[in-house]
């Protein structure tokens, strides 16, 4: 349920991100107090995918060399 559970808060960090990228371009003057807000936001939106997506790496690499060691006991 965990995996479900990330990749829904991944999906919903980088909607959120572009609804911040978004923001920004509609606007032809930006408040600095509030483009600040946004910032901050984006930034830990961007540090919280980025933990997110190495994990998945990881476990990308666990898949590949269970795959890998599978593959190894059927050759013999």
């Amino acid at each position: 349920m965990k995996e479900k559970t990330d990749a829904k808060n991944l999906n919903a960090a980088l909607k959120r991100l572009s609804e911040i990228t978004e923001w920004f371009d509609a606007r032809e003057e930006i408040d600095v107090e509030e483009g600040l807000e946004k910032v901050k936001e984006a930034v830990s939106l961007i540090k919280a995918s980025k933990e997110r997506l190495k994990a998945v790496e990881n476990e990308f690499e666990e898949i590949k060399k269970e795959m890998d060691s599978e593959e190894s006991k059927v050759n013999y």
